[in-house]
């Protein structure tokens, strides 16, 4: 039977490995792809403690507002790495020093 433990065991493994992907790699999307990580394992916590309140489904909801704003810093955060792409032909995070005109 999977209890919260597991499920508390599953979201810090992927907190942490989203975590090692942001540490590691200097690749702009690779770095997205480890706070989406993040993101997920995060709410994996809020639906996992949501099972203790039944009533008002307060987990479950906060899940859904997370999910919805991960889609939306994803959307600007990919539109953001397409256009330092097209000034800068790369998106790699350390080649990219300077942001300016």
């Amino acid at each position: 039977m999977i209890t919260l433990q597991h499920f508390m065991l599953v979201s810090a493994l992927l907190f942490c490995i989203g975590l090692f992907i942001i540490v590691s790699k200097k690749n702009a999307i690779q770095i997205l792809i480890g706070i989406e990580l993040m993101l997920n394992a995060a709410i994996l916590n809020l639906v996992a403690f949501g099972r203790y309140d039944r009533i008002n489904n307060g987990g479950q909801m906060f899940a859904l507002f997370a999910i919805v704003l991960a889609a939306a810093t994803t959307a600007v955060a990919l539109a953001i790495i397409l256009n330092v792409y097209r000034r800068y032909k790369t998106i790699d995070a350390d080649k990219i020093n300077q942001l300016k005109d």
